[in-house]
């Protein structure tokens, strides 16, 4: 017996780790989507989006077992994530182009548009966020003799406390990470690169899912393709970070 509560501690552990990383991820695109804002109107859009991240995470937790055996959704996150990645990316590159001072600004979402978006991502980032806890989940052993929506209650249990260490991560992250947007442009474009990549990897789920069988069904879970995705997503931050340093460094000697 206390062999298994040392595993399950361990995965417990593993999983905060993990699903405070995808919680930074997601804090990171609201932080982005809702930046144009007024101050006031971004407090109150950061409260919706943490609040539709908080009931997203627990719906898809509860039904995680009805969600994995459909691939379509899976194929849905991941082709909105790439969406707005994408969308973002070029928008600002074509703001760039045209920053002069004939330019016409560009138009942006109004409050309730900028939720509905945030919302759309947090949906993307739970389904994204409780595959990854329920694939740590069910290589524990069963505890106790009960189930929810089809998962033995002890590993429940585990994803139910990741996932909300996770949300508590995201609740004290999103506010910064818009701070640390404003002093640091560059960063917007990592931010959207992440989201790509995190939509990439809905990608080979729905390619690997046992419905489609397009590539192997364990290649999503090897330690291949795991180190491959977080060396990328952690460059991808670290290189934008140093370019928003060097940018920052410039304007001001500037």
């Amino acid at each position: 017996m206390e062999a298994i509560l040392l595993e399950y501690a361990w995965v417990l552990v593993v999983l905060i780790v993990l699903e405070g990383l995808l919680a930074a991820d997601n804090a990171v695109v609201m932080a982005v989507m809702v930046k144009h804002l007024p101050k006031a109107q971004q407090k109150k859009a950061l409260f919706y989006g943490l609040f539709g991240a908080f009931v997203f995470r627990f719906a898809a937790l509860f039904m995680i077992t009805f969600l994995v055996n459909i691939w379509q959704i899976q194929a849905l996150g991941a082709a909105y994530l790439l969406f707005i990645s994408i969308k973002n990316i070029y928008d600002s590159r074509k703001g760039k182009e045209d920053d002069h001072p004939d330019a016409k600004p560009r138009k942006q979402s109004g409050f309730w548009m900028t939720v509905l978006k945030v919302e759309l991502a947090d949906i993307a980032f739970a389904l994204d966020s409780m595959l990854a806890a329920v694939a740590l989940a069910v290589t524990l052993p069963e505890l106790g003799n009960f189930h929810v929506g089809g998962i033995n209650g002890g590993q429940f249990s585990v994803m139910l406390l990741g996932g909300i260490i996770g949300l508590i991560i995201m609740r004290f992250a999103a506010r910064q990470f818009v701070v640390l947007l404003e002093k640091y442009p560059a960063l917007e474009t990592a931010a959207f690169l992440i989201v790509g990549w995190v939509g990439v990897k809905l990608v080979v789920l729905t390619l690997a899912h046992p419905a489609l069988q397009i590539i192997d069904p364990a290649f999503p879970h090897s330690t291949l393709w795991k180190t491959t995705f977080w060396i990328v997503l952690a460059g991808i931050a670290v290189n934008g970070y140093l370019v928003g340093v060097r940018q920052n460094r410039e304007k001001l000697n500037g």
